[in-house]
Parts: C-alpha cells; sequence; structure tokens
C-alpha cells in the first residue's frame, strides 16, 4: 500500500509540475522570441541606406525608434562620418562600440547574439550603414523574467507538493481503508482459528494409539500443522507490513547470523544432495533484528534448496561495499519465469500452483523475506539466467 501511494504521489507531482515547467518555458521563449524578432526588424528595416543602384539615402536623421536605443553610423571608408540616434540617448559608448565593430568585421553582417548577455547587436550594410541597438534592457527585462520564473517555480513546487499530498490521500483512501479492513480480518480470522485448531491437534495427540482409526488421525494431524503453518506465516506478514519499532534494533554481527543459518541448513541441502558454499566477509555488524535476519537468509536457503537441481552448489555471498550490506544467494535449477522476478514476491503468488501445494507451501515466505528487508531499509531482488537464480539483498546502513 506505501507503494501504491508513492506511485499515486509521484504521478500527481510529475503532471503538475510539468505543466508549470512547460508554462515557464513557454513564457520566457515566447518573450525571448519577441525581442529578438524586434530587434532583427529593426536592424533590417533602418540599414538598407546605399545601395550599388545609387538609389538615394533615406532621411536618417528624422526616423524615431520607440522601446530601443537605435543608432544609425554612416560609414566613408571604414571611418565614422556621422552618427544619429533614433531614440534616447543614454551612457552607451556608441562611437567605441561602432570602432570595435568596424575593426572585427569586413563584410555585410548583422548580429544580435544571446539576448541574455549579449550589451548590443548591429547591422552593418554594404560597409556604408551600420546600426546599432543597445541590449541592456533587454538583458536586464528578460533576466528579471527568468528570475521572476525561477521564484514562481519554487514557490509552485513547494505548493504542488502539498497539493499532491492531499489528492494522493482523497485517491488512496478508499483503497487503504479496504486494505486495512482486510488485514483486520487476517488477523482476526487467524487469532480466532489458533484456538479450535490448538484443540484439534491437541486432541489428535490423545487419539494417537487408537490403531483403527490411524489414518484418519495421521491426516488431521498432517492437515492441522498444515494449517497452523499457514495462519503463523499470515500473522507474520502482517506484523511485518505495520512496520517495526526501529529503537529495539541493536548492533548484530550479521556475518555470524548468516553462518549460523547456512550452517543449520547444510544438513538439508546434504539430504538433497545439495551443497552449500560460503563466501562470508568476518565481523560485519548491521543494526538490525537479530531474529528477522535469521528468519531472511532462511526464506531464501530454504527456497533455493526446493528449488536447485541434485548435485548443484548454492553459493552464499556476504560483503560489506562501501556503506552497503550485500547478501547474494545463488542456485542452479530452473529458471524463473520471464516476467515473474517480481511477482514471486507477492503474497500467495505461486508459479507452479501444483507443485508448490503438494510441498506445503502458500506463496508467503518470499513476501515476508521482502517486508524484512524492506523494514530494514533494504531491496531485494532476483535474477535468473542459465539455470543459476540469484537473490540479492542490499541493506543500508
Amino acid at each position: 500500500m506505501k507503494k501504491l501511494t508513492k506511485k499515486t504521489f509521484i504521478t500527481i507531482f510529475s503532471i503538475i509540475s510539468s505543466f508549470l515547467i512547460i508554462s515557464l518555458i513557454f513564457i520566457n521563449v515566447e518573450n525571448y522570441k519577441r525581442e529578438y524578432e524586434n530587434i532583427k526588424r529593426n536592424l533590417t528595416t533602418i540599414s538598407p541606406a546605399f545601395r550599388p543602384n545609387g538609389r538615394k539615402e533615406p532621411e536618417l536623421d528624422k526616423m524615431m525608434i520607440m522601446d530601443y536605443e537605435v543608432y544609425t553610423i554612416r560609414i566613408n571608408n571604414n571611418h565614422i562620418e556621422n552618427i544619429i540616434s533614433h531614440g534616447n540617448k543614454t551612457n552607451f559608448d556608441i562611437d567605441n562600440i561602432s570602432q570595435i565593430i568596424l575593426e572585427n568585421n569586413g563584410e555585410d553582417t548583422l548580429r544580435i547574439g544571446n539576448l541574455y548577455n549579449n550589451k548590443y547587436a548591429y547591422n552593418l550594410k554594404y560597409n556604408d550603414i551600420l546600426t546599432v541597438i543597445n541590449t541592456k534592457d533587454i538583458n536586464t527585462k528578460l533576466m528579471n523574467l527568468l528570475v521572476v520564473s525561477l521564484i514562481i517555480f519554487s514557490l509552485g513546487e513547494t505548493i504542488i507538493y502539498y497539493l499532491s499530498k492531499k489528492i494522493t490521500t482523497w485517491i488512496t483512501k478508499p483503497a487503504i481503508d479496504s486494505f486495512s479492513k482486510q488485514k483486520e480480518f487476517i488477523e482476526d480470522a487467524s487469532h480466532e482459528l489458533k484456538t479450535p485448531l490448538a484443540i484439534i491437534m491437541a486432541s489428535s495427540d490423545e487419539l494417537i494409539n487408537d490403531k483403527k482409526n490411524q489414518k484418519y488421525i495421521d491426516n488431521i494431524k498432517y492437515e492441522t500443522e498444515r494449517m497452523n503453518k499457514l495462519i503463523t506465516s499470515l500473522l507474520d506478514l502482517s506484523k511485518l507490513e505495520n512496520g517495526v519499532t526501529k529503537v529495539t534494533y541493536q548492533d548484530e554481527n550479521i556475518s555470524k547470523i548468516v553462518k549460523k543459518v547456512a550452517l543449520t541448513f547444510e544438513s538439508i541441502a546434504y539430504e538433497e544432495k545439495i551443497k552449500i558454499v560460503s563466501n562470508i566477509e568476518e565481523n560485519i555488524v548491521f543494526k538490525c533484528n537479530k531474529d528477522e535476519i535469521e528468519r531472511l537468509v532462511s526464506i531464501i536457503l530454504d527456497n533455493a534448496i526446493k528449488h536447485s537441481y541434485q548435485e548443484s552448489i548454492i553459493n552464499i555471498e556476504l560483503h560489506k561495499i562501501k556503506n552497503n550490506i550485500n547478501i547474494e544467494i545463488t542456485n542452479t535449477g530452473d529458471n524463473i519465469k520471464p516476467g515473474d522476478e517480481e511477482k514471486i514476491f507477492e503474497r500467495f503468488y505461486r508459479a507452479d500452483k501444483s507443485r508448490n501445494r503438494n510441498a506445503n507451501r502458500y506463496g508467503l515466505g518470499l513476501a515476508i523475506a521482502k517486508n524484512i528487508v524492506i523494514n530494514h531499509n533494504g531491496v531485494i531482488s532476483a535474477t535468473s539466467n542459465n539455470s543459476r537464480t540469484t537473490f540479492k539483498i542490499i541493506l543500508k546502513k
């Protein structure tokens, strides 16, 4: 359920944020394009002046440009002959700038450049007329718009974050309520079933000497044991899904824990003609619940033995890499079906229903393992290729 809530929040947050980002980018781009086109239009309108066909020069000194600081410079033999201002003058050093342009350009040139940092734009036409526009105010205007956009983005993201949380709560509430009721039912039903189940098991023990009904008694004991295992697993899974109080976690030597579990399973593996080989780094300390880590490794090892070929090897690796503790358990057997790598960690999921039912398995073990890993701030994954299946657990210190 936490995963559903997280995905819902990320989806809502991303959609609204994308809309805000696209809107701000669109506003800035459109303003930039508008300023760019206005500058280009002014530069190309004023600079047609002297042409080789002898057309008369327009009356440049009578032309006025609003909103822009524009200058026309008449040039004679690459020297400045006259400077005409088409608007209000500022402290813009047009003489020096004109000279720099003439020194660096020997051909017809239209240059506008980046309006965020270029201080002027110009158009040099036929080496006769140079038009220059002071773009400093445009720089400031565009940069101010960009800064305002960033401020709006920051404030908007804060609002979107809290709004997304509210919407997520509203959307997921029915699912969370339904899931909570389902968990309560499983817990209540499991607790209620434990008492009559205990009575049935005790009664079957009393009837053990009745040889006439031995077959039926054995069936009762077998099925009650299966039911007891299922109920216990359901209660354990429910507790793990509710989270844990990490205050109770203690520093434990996880190397010794893994070694102990591996040693316990060696005899079980031996009966199945399987060998367990361990490569465990010594004295790795990790703050955890010792019983849960033991159960986690037990579940994965038990799963590896049950899905291994005879005469094969199970490898157990434990290493500390930077701030992570890596546990890898690899067995040789049938591959996990493609697409089932995530599903095998779901409750009651069984890839081979008939085989798992006969083996007294309910599809809860790996779900319990996953919740133990999550409660220890870790991740668990399974990969399968060329008849080798690896369960990888990464615990973050």
